[in-house]
């Protein structure tokens, strides 16, 4: 058993003497200073801790306290090999050589640009900091990036992006934790860019927040997030935007959400270029005498493209308003005066426009029942139905619908029938996105005209997009086959960009065991603090040659190259960056923003790397599928060792290929060589992540829990891979203006 203590060493001049940790075992004694000093008057002996009374006695202690415990685990864990005294000072010292890092280094106020001219980027849904952490890799012809502000909803994505933007790399990038639907999140938004041009927004708004308009059917909290991820962009217009989604999106609905998305997309105009639009429609008056009001009415609804949010509802106010004057004036005309105030029909029809023109109203009072809703949970129940009908019925096309059931009803007379199918296409003119608003235009064209459309439509369009693409993130050095949609919408001043060339060729794509072979040093229930030697002879015996056959040498986006390249493994340690950012301090854990302010930070020297416990019959379960390939062959033999499991999947890596897509549930992956689940940094490594890259709060979370919590799995799986993301980045470098 080892002793080990801290002792006050000689004081300096101003009475301040080091602290030493101090550790005896087997009749040999190890010393090593951890780099703080203190008063004696301030350190009790007794406990081997700084006093109460002490200034900075909540962080001094925290960091006594770890190092004990790192110490402690050197001596008193079986399982590992026997350290030399050299050994256990080398550990040691890299532990405090961080700490001491760390309280030399102050926050940068201002990135300072290295060389040229900086590319300014924001990152929405931003989740852990996938897109972040590649554009922050990519540099090309004296252009780099700029990182502005990045978003999410939740806490512990806040607490990484701080920890790792902030503190460990010195940047001044902000972080709005704000949900996007908020009525003042735009506001805010701008607030944090601080008049700072914007030429690069990425982002991927959850999958279930695309919907065909008006048929929504369930109502949650992600309905919308695609909508306001193009308000983002509609207000910042930035020179490039990337949207990342699942492959699914493609044949959602039978691909018409894909459609949807596109016209979205093409609905972004050139403010500069509305007036144009506006005067080519008036024209049409001219040869169009019976259509003066639609056309009005189309000139309104092109008009609203000019405004930004708080002018846009009141030219939406005043549009409903404008419709419902012609209402009026043809009110008495198709039915007597004693009809007109107490028959349904009208009735109906003149709420609907109370309803249309408080539109912005109904829409607060939607978003805060739906939030309600999500908060208890409805859904699968007797109350989801009632929720989501009485939603449905707010929906401004719903609205319309029944004005124009009302309209049918009153079976007017065929003198006054025109009038009124033109105040329904009024309203349905009204709900439209302005792609879909041109086919109404176009409808009152001759062929000159439409020749003449076509070249205004042209200028109008912001941003040039033909179709999105799927990307496999293994083609980008990432070893991993998880395929994802990038949207790339190009401002039509930039060069256009369909799609981002692969950067590792098939035969050449990074293996699991390239990832992973040298984090294979944990057995289950035990976590790494540091890097152990991996002797791949002795672990694999037979196969020692074949495996060893697996590790190549590679350039940062993962191309062969034997000469001058790293392996992944040595990548993922040293880090991608570059070298960029040389004043970088070493990472480090923090449990919460309260440890983060008491200065309760873990300086490990590897980080995240802690297997699950798991119980007997598990770990057989687990040994009997890996040894069988995968868990559909294992079934028999699970059955009759009486090991079967409710559980859906198991996906069994194989060393020699990509991981199957990294999901957020440890639990789905059993690691090639052990019969246990991934750690955090290993679904990281798989992900592309460098090592330096430390996940902030809990490993992991259940239940309901699910719902709100973003723990160090659910935000290493739910994050778009790096080396993806720097290939993304790269793309837009050699092509931006």
């Amino acid at each position: 058993m080892a002793t080990i203590n801290f002792y006050l060493d000689k004081a300096d001049k101003k009475g301040f003497s080091p602290i030493h940790l101090r550790i005896n075992c087997g009749g040999k004694q190890i010393k090593i200073s951890t780099g703080e000093k203190i008063m004696s008057k301030d350190f009790d002996k007794d406990k081997q801790l700084a006093k109460p009374s002490y200034e900075k006695s909540m962080e001094l202690n925290h960091y006594l306290n770890y190092l004990k415990e790192r110490a402690d685990e050197l001596f008193d864990n079986p399982s590992k090999k026997v350290y030399t005294n050299a050994e256990v000072k080398d550990i040691l010292n890299g532990y405090i050589s961080n700490f001491k890092e760390d309280n030399n280094v102050s926050i940068v106020k201002e990135q300072l640009a290295l060389y040229g001219k900086p590319v300014t980027f924001i990152d929405l849904f931003a989740g852990a900091g996938g897109f972040s952490e590649g554009f922050l890799q990519a540099e090309l012809n004296n252009k780099f990036y700029d990182f502005i502000v990045a978003n999410d909803i939740n806490e512990n994505c806040e607490l990484t992006h701080e920890v790792r933007y902030n503190h460990q790399l010195g940047l001044d990038a902000k972080f709005l934790c704000q949900d996007i639907t908020e009525p003042d999140f735009l506001d805010n938004l701008l607030e944090k860019i601080d008049g700072k041009q914007v030429d690069v927004v990425c982002g991927g708004p959850p999958c279930q927040s695309f919907s065909l308009a008006g048929k929504r059917k369930k109502f949650d909290k992600k309905d919308d997030l695609f909508a306001h991820y193009l308000e983002v962009i509609k207000i910042l217009q930035p020179k490039y935007f990337v949207m990342e989604n699942v492959k699914g999106i493609l044949t959602k609905e039978k691909g018409k959400i894909k459609e949807e998305i596109l016209k979205e997309i093409n609905s972004i105009v050139d403010i500069k270029e509305v007036p144009k639009l506006a005067s080519f429609v008036k024209s049409l008056k001219k040869s169009k005498k019976n259509d003066e009001f639609i056309l009005d009415c189309l000139v309104k609804r092109v008009n609203m493209e000019q405004f930004g949010d708080e002018k846009s509802e009141q030219a939406r106010e005043e549009y409903i308003k404008y419709v419902e004057s012609k209402f009026r004036q043809l009110t008495p005309k198709i039915v007597d005066y004693k009809t007109s105030k107490t028959d349904q029909r009208i009735s109906t029809i003149r709420h609907g426009f109370n309803m249309l023109i408080r539109n912005k109203q109904w829409e607060t009072l939607k978003r805060d029942i739906i939030k309600e809703k999500d908060f208890c949970n409805i859904d699968n129940d007797y109350f989801v139905n009632a929720f989501t009908e009485f939603l449905h019925e707010l929906d401004s096309s719903e609205i319309i619908k029944k004005i124009e059931e009302a309209f049918n009803n009153l079976h007017v007379a065929k003198s006054y029938k025109a009038e009124c199918d033109h105040i329904i296409s009024a309203l349905k003119i009204y709900t439209l996105n302005f792609d879909d608003s041109l086919e109404y235009i176009y409808k009152y064209c001759n062929k000159k005209q439409e020749s003449e459309l076509n070249k205004i439509i042209d200028d109008i369009r912001l941003y040039k997009i033909e179709s999105p693409f799927v990307a496999n993130a293994s083609n980008y050095g990432v070893p991993q086959n998880r395929e994802r949609v990038l949207f790339i919408g190009c401002r039509k001043d930039q060069k256009f960009i369909s799609e981002v060339p692969r950067t590792v060729e098939e035969k050449d794509k990074v293996t699991v065991f390239e990832a992973l072979y040298d984090l294979d040093f944990v057995g289950n229930d035990e976590e790494a603090h540091h890097y152990e030697l991996v002797d791949i002879s002795k672990q694999y015996n037979g196969t020692a040659k074949k495996m060893k056959s697996l590790l190549k040498t590679r350039t940062i986006d993962g191309k062969v190259n034997s000469k001058e390249g790293k392996s992944f493994a040595d990548w993922s340690r040293e880090g991608r960056l570059n070298g960029r950012f040389k004043n970088a301090t070493a990472p480090f854990y923090v449990r919460n923003y309260e440890a983060l302010r008491n200065g309760e930070k873990v300086f490990d020297i590897l980080h995240n790397h802690k297997t699950s416990k798991q119980n007997e019959n598990v770990l057989k379960r687990l040994d009997i599928i890996l040894q069988e390939g995968d868990y559909k062959s294992a079934q028999c033999k699970l059955d009759e060792c009486g090991l079967s499991s409710n559980k859906r999947n198991y996906n069994v890596l194989k060393p020699e290929k990509q991981s199957p897509t990294v999901m957020t549930i440890p639990d789905d992956y059993i690691h090639y060589n052990t019969p246990r689940a991934l750690t955090v940094r290993e679904m990281a490594r798989l992900q592309s992540f460098d090592d330096s890259f430390v996940f902030q709060g809990k490993r992991s979370t259940g239940g309901n829990n699910r719902k709100t919590e973003v723990p160090q799995y659910t935000l290493v799986g739910n994050a778009v891979p790096p080396l993806m993301a720097r290939a993304v980045a790269m793309e837009i470098l050699k092509n931006i203006k």
